[in-house]
C-alpha cells in the first residue's frame, strides 16, 4: 500500500544525505632540475621526488551558479608593520619583463626594513614549512642590497636582504589572471604561450587581486583527484580565511575534478583549472615567475 512505502523512502534519503568523502593529499615535488634552474617539476622528470606534505587548498563546490566578484581597487606604496615583528614592509609593485628572481642559499635568510641596516628585524628559514625552496621575486637593487616581495602575510608585502645571500636568474616569462573574464594567460616577453580559462573565488571568499609570484609547484598522487594533476602555488593568501585545513590559506592554481565549473565563481579563493591546461602550465613556467591578478 502507498502509505507503507513512506519509511522505506525515509531511511533511503536518510542515508544518501548522511553519505560524505573525505580527502587527503600527499604531494610529489623535485624542486631544481641539473642546471640549477627552478622549473616547475615536470611529467618527465627523471629525479626521485621527495615527499612534502602540502595543506588542503579547498573543497570542491558542486554548485554551477556564477557569483558576480566585488571589484577592489589596487593598493597604494606604503609601509605596513606586522604583529610581532621589527620589520617595517613595503608594497610590492608590478615587475616588468624580465624578472629577477632570488633564490636562496643557507638554512636561514635575514630580513632588513631598510638597506644598510646592521641587524636583521625578522628571519625566513630554507627551506619553508611546507618543504619547498625559499624564492623570492626582485623588486630593485641598491649596491649589495636587495628589495624583494615576501611569500607571507600581508599580501604583496616587501623587505631588504643582503644581495650575497641569494643566487640570482631571470625570467621572460610572467602570468595574467583576468577575474572578470575568468581567463589565464602566460607570456614569454611579448609572445602567448598559453591561455585558459579558470574558476575564481566566490564574493565571499573572493582570489585577491594584485602582484605575486609562483613560489613552488607541487604533483598529486591522484591526477584524477580534487586538485587534479599539479598545484601551482601564488605568493598571495585569502583576505578571508586566515587558515584553511592545516594551511595558511595561500591561494594556488591547480587542477580538478569537477571541470564542468571552470569559467565560475565557485571557489574559496583558489584558480582551478583544468587538468590538461594545469599540467601545461606547470611544465611552462618557472617557479618564481610574476603573477598578476587583475
Amino acid at each position: 500500500m502507498p502509505g507503507r512505502r513512506r519509511p522505506v523512502v525515509l531511511t533511503l534519503v536518510m542515508a544518501l544525505l548522511t553519505t560524505g568523502v573525505a580527502v587527503a593529499g600527499w604531494f610529489a615535488f623535485r624542486p631544481y632540475g641539473p642546471t640549477g634552474a627552478a622549473k616547475v617539476v615536470g611529467v618527465d622528470t627523471a629525479a626521485a621526488p621527495t615527499t612534502v606534505v602540502l595543506p588542503p587548498v579547498e573543497p570542491e563546490v558542486t554548485t554551477t551558479t556564477a557569483v558576480p566578484v566585488t571589484v577592489a581597487p589596487e593598493p597604494e606604496p606604503e609601509v605596513v608593520t606586522v604583529a610581532g615583528s621589527k620589520l617595517r614592509r613595503g608594497v610590492a609593485r608590478p615587475i616588468s619583463s624580465p624578472a629577477t628572481i632570488a633564490d636562496v642559499k643557507g638554512s636561514r635568510i635575514g630580513l632588513y626594513s631598510a638597506p644598510g641596516q646592521a641587524e636583521a628585524d625578522d628571519t625566513f628559514k630554507n627551506p619553508t614549512w611546507e618543504g619547498l625552496p625559499l624564492v623570492f621575486l626582485v623588486q630593485q637593487r641598491q649596491g649589495d642590497w636587495l628589495e624583494l616581495q615576501l611569500n607571507t602575510r600581508p599580501n604583496q608585502t616587501t623587505a631588504w636582504i643582503r644581495a650575497a645571500d641569494v643566487s640570482l636568474r631571470t625570467t621572460s616569462q610572467r602570468i595574467v589572471v583576468s577575474l572578470a573574464a575568468r581567463s589565464l594567460t602566460v607570456y614569454d616577453g611579448q609572445s602567448v604561450v598559453l591561455e585558459a580559462p579558470v574558476a575564481i573565488g566566490t564574493s565571499s571568499t573572493p582570489t585577491p587581486r594584485g602582484n605575486y609570484y609562483i613560489d613552488g609547484a607541487v604533483r598529486t598522487p591522484d591526477p584524477s583527484g580534487v586538485y587534479g594533476p599539479y598545484q601551482v602555488s601564488v605568493a598571495a593568501f585569502s583576505e578571508v580565511l586566515m587558515s584553511f585545513g592545516t594551511g595558511v590559506g595561500q591561494i594556488a592554481m591547480h587542477g580538478t575534478n569537477a571541470p564542468s565549473l571552470v569559467g565560475s565563481a565557485v571557489s574559496n579563493g583558489c584558480l582551478r583549472m583544468r587538468n590538461a591546461d594545469v599540467t601545461a602550465l606547470a611544465n611552462a613556467v618557472d617557479i618564481g615567475t610574476p603573477v598578476q591578478i587583475v
